[in-house]
């Protein structure tokens, strides 16, 4: 199956996940698919996650994580999209929910928040808002 956007599939997945209550999700895996996770993670969003090699292209495991029987995510939007592309500069980095949210960028230095974007002084492609 061809998928046109892997990450609004990564992130549909996660969502519909925390929807039906899972405590894991496998998605398939690739080098962007595991930094966002990993940011997943540092930002405490999930509890943990694994990647797995097989025959294709890997999966990654993600554990979610809820508190008080609600999940982490209220919503995990993608902002760049295959048909329309948003880069933002660095003293243009958005604010997701006044600070409360944040945003993931796909800078030259790797993949990272918007928090530490805005501390590098680095623009790039604005992949997704979580909060």
């Amino acid at each position: 199956m061809n998928i046109t956007d892997p990450i609004a599939d990564y992130l549909t997945r996660i969502r519909n996940a925390q929807k039906a209550e899972h405590r894991t999700v496998v998605v398939p895996a690739s080098r962007l698919k595991i930094a966002l996770t990993f940011i997943l993670k540092h930002e405490g969003f999930i509890h943990d996650f694994k990647c797995f090699r097989d025959n294709k292209q890997g999966l990654i495991k993600i554990a979610l994580k809820y508190q008080g029987g609600q999940g982490m995510f209220q919503k995990l939007l993608r902002q760049s999209k295959p048909g329309r592309r948003v880069y933002v500069s660095a003293k243009d980095i958005p604010y997701v929910k006044n600070g409360f949210g944040f945003a993931i960028l796909s800078t030259s230095s790797g993949v990272m928040t918007c928090r530490e974007a805005r501390k590098r002084g680095v623009g790039g492609e604005y992949l997704c808002s979580i909060f």
